[in-house]
């Protein structure tokens, strides 16, 4: 009898996105299989890299050696009228990680992500061609990244049509479907800690308000994207800031912590089903 194949969709979320690599360690660890990838913004960075071969301790240590280093220095200015990052020093960044501008075709784990066609507000999804330049349009935070132009289209992130990928593994094949989804309740948050968060608010920076527009805009598709889920994984991440990278291995340990919990249920769903 031929194994159901499972499929793994990783969600945007700038920063809390670290924590995928604790569910694929667990995974990993665990045994369990991935056979299809589907990833949205961060989750595209980290599902490209495990679909090429990477084991969760690989992408770890490249995580961890990034935090050892500023930020700033893959920040590369744009005077484009799109956004303010060209984005091609993270695009580099992507293809030193991976190991060359690889293709979809090379990977060894099937695998595709999510970007948004800016004029038509449509769902892209990319499973051809150049990962790393696939990977760099679905991370195109609107405003802030200049656009990708792609086939045609003008390409930013895909947290915008499919924060979490679901409906595309599933679309690939997949028989048992894991969800993670790594972007904060904004709305929960709000009504249950106000009076908490007025006493030390901070006047936003318009990095957090560009990506909180998308998670306040969004989170009525990831929740609608869980109804096709077996499992859902949420790392419990809300208190790391969108981009503080310096705190992976918090990020990683949150995953992790989130994923052994879900251990259980998921054997016992996946022997039901094969």
């Amino acid at each position: 009898m031929t194994r159901k194949k499972v499929g793994l969709a990783l969600g945007g979320g700038t920063a809390r996105g670290l924590a995928h690599i604790g569910v694929l360690t667990v995974l990993e660890k665990e045994g369990i299989p991935i056979d299809l990838i589907a990833g949205t913004s961060a989750g595209a960075i980290f599902g490209s890299l495990y679909a090429q071969g990477k084991d969760a301790s690989e992408i770890k240590e490249l995580a961890l050696d990034l935090e050892r280093h500023k930020l700033a220095r893959f920040i590369d200015p744009s005077l484009s009228k799109t956004g303010f990052i060209k984005g091609q020093k993270i695009k580099d960044l992507l293809v030193s990680f991976i190991g060359g501008d690889i293709k979809f075709s090379d990977l060894r784990i099937p695998f595709a992500c999510v970007a948004t066609d800016i004029e038509t507000g449509e769902e892209v999804v990319i499973d051809r061609g150049s990962v790393p330049e696939a990977v760099r349009a679905s991370i195109s935070i609107p405003g802030l990244f200049t656009v990708v132009k792609r086939g045609g289209r003008y390409l930013v992130d895909g947290s915008l049509t499919n924060p979490v990928p679901v409906s595309l593994v599933k679309r690939m094949g997949a028989d048992f479907i894991i969800a993670v989804n790594v972007i904060p309740d904004v709305a929960g948050r709000s009504r249950q800690g106000a009076k908490e968060r007025a006493k030390d608010f901070k006047e936003p920076n318009i990095i957090h308000i560009l990506l909180q527009s998308i998670y306040i805009g969004t989170y009525s598709l990831v929740r609608a994207s869980f109804e096709e889920a077996d499992i859902v994984i949420e790392p419990d991440v809300a208190n790391i800031g969108a981009g503080e990278f310096h705190r992976a291995q918090e990020g990683i340990l949150l995953g992790e912590l989130a994923t052994e919990s879900s251990v259980p249920e998921i054997k016992r769903k996946l022997e039901v089903l094969n």
